[in-house]
């Protein structure tokens, strides 16, 4: 990837959620229904830390961390390189100096489909909570 296009990426992620939330047509309440960015996923040194929301991190099951929607939240994440999408919750928070838009748990991302990349494009989407998390 040439510098420029790195450059274009690095700023665009920064300022991502300040510019979606001032998106009126994308908004639900104070939080951004719909936008892009770029996703990473845990490293395996986080699994069994405790996380924002006072449980462990487990990476077998379907979180992550943001900053730009509260806790619980449930979203869609579909990576725009290959078309998987998965669905996560909210558990956590990235560190605020993070440039990134999400950070999700280790089996979202094999579900995305980009473990060995490491880095994804992806767009997010608040959803209603799934009836399938009812059960579990």
């Amino acid at each position: 990837m040439k510098p420029f296009q790195l450059l274009f990426i690095s700023l665009f992620c920064s300022c991502t959620c300040t510019v979606a939330q001032h998106s009126p047509a994308k908004k639900t309440g104070k939080h951004v229904a719909v936008q892009q960015g770029i996703a990473s996923f845990y490293a395996d040194k986080f699994q069994g830390r405790m996380m924002a929301n006072g449980k462990k991190y487990d990476r077998h099951k379907l979180t992550a961390a943001a900053n730009c929607y509260p806790l619980g939240t449930w979203v869609k994440v579909s990576n725009l390189s290959n078309k998987k999408t998965v669905i996560v919750q909210i558990t956590d928070r990235m560190h605020r100096k993070n440039k990134r838009t999400i950070d999700v748990s280790k089996a979202a991302a094999q579900k995305l489909g980009f473990i060995k990349k490491g880095l994804t494009s992806v767009r997010i989407e608040i959803i209603n909570k799934p009836q399938q998390a009812e059960r579990q």
